[in-house]
Formats: C-alpha cells, structure tokens, sequence
C-alpha cells in the first residue's frame, strides 16, 4: 500500500469519525430539546441546561459534520458556470475553487483556534465546569478536517465509489 492509498484510507476512517460524531451530536440534541419541552410545559418545571446543551451541540454538529459534508461532495455549490466553460478553463476554475476552500479551512483553523485561546477561561452559566473555548473547539478542528479532506482531493483525488459514503446513495425505483 503507498503513501496516497494509506492517506485515502486514513481519510476514510476520518470522515466515519465525523460522522459518528456529528450523528451523536443530532441524537443528543434530538433528546434534550423534547425533554425541555417537556419539564415546562407538562410538569411546570422548567430545565436551564437543554437549551445550551443544544446550542453546544449544534457546533459540533454544524462544523465537524461541515467538514463531512465536504468530502462528500454533497454541499451547496453552483456549478452553471463551471458546466458552461472549456475543460480548460474548468480546471483553472476548480484550483480557484480549491484555494478558496483552502483559504477558508486555514481561517477556521487559525481564527478558531485563536476564539478558542481568548474564551478559554470563560465559562458557560448553565455548565459552570465547560470551558467556552471547548464550545469553540470544533470550529478549528473542522478546519483542520476540511484542510486534511482538501489535500486528498487534490494529492489522492476523490473517493473511489467503494467508499462508506456512497453505500447510502438512493436506488432506482423503477
């Protein structure tokens, strides 16, 4: 096995990671909202703790599941003008692409990590123990991820369709 098929391979497993975990993070949030709901209105004892239980965990859904997202392929992109241009000028397009996203991931990576430092010592009212640079933990590690994703794309290309994340691709039904 060389170097790019142990990097695709490390990737893969990488991206299981982010989706366990982002799945997780739905599920939690799935629970504790109802739960919630629930202690207010039917018991008429209200919870502090769901509501930013829920906001931290939609972070940590939101960018690591993000950087999932983006390996996939599977995120929001206009693609008119790529279609309508030579191959040519589509390659040139897609390295722009390419640096763009990169310069994006960088940003999380560098200005998380930097929100993440400045908030460290502050706490969260409803969890006096949470760190509020833990809440923003995902954010430079979602960068991190996308960056890592973004260089097997370009160094490896994309995931072969034997990957996980075309095993959940909808059928045919005719």
């Amino acid at each position: 096995m060389n170097a790019r098929q142990r990097y695709a391979q490390a990737m893969e497993w990488t991206y299981l990671g982010c989706i366990g975990l982002s799945g997780a993070a739905l599920v939690v949030i799935t629970l504790i909202i109802p739960l919630g709901v629930f202690m207010r209105y039917a018991m008429a004892s209200p919870l502090s703790w769901p509501e930013p239980a829920s906001i931290v965990m939609m972070v940590m859904f939101s960018f690591i599941g993000g950087a999932a997202v983006y390996r996939a392929n599977v995120h929001i992109a206009v693609e008119a003008l790529l279609n309508a241009v030579g191959p040519r000028s589509r390659r040139w397009m897609l390295w722009g692409v390419n640096l763009c996203m990169g310069l994006t991931a960088a940003f999380m990576l560098g200005y998380g990590a930097h929100l993440c430092q400045v908030t460290w010592y502050q706490t969260l009212a409803e969890f006096p123990g949470l760190k509020q640079g833990i809440v923003y933990l995902p954010i430079p590690i979602a960068g991190l991820l996308t960056l890592l994703f973004l260089l097997e794309r370009v160094w490896v290309g994309p995931p072969p369709p034997t990957s996980i994340m075309f095993s959940d691709q909808a059928t045919d039904l005719e």
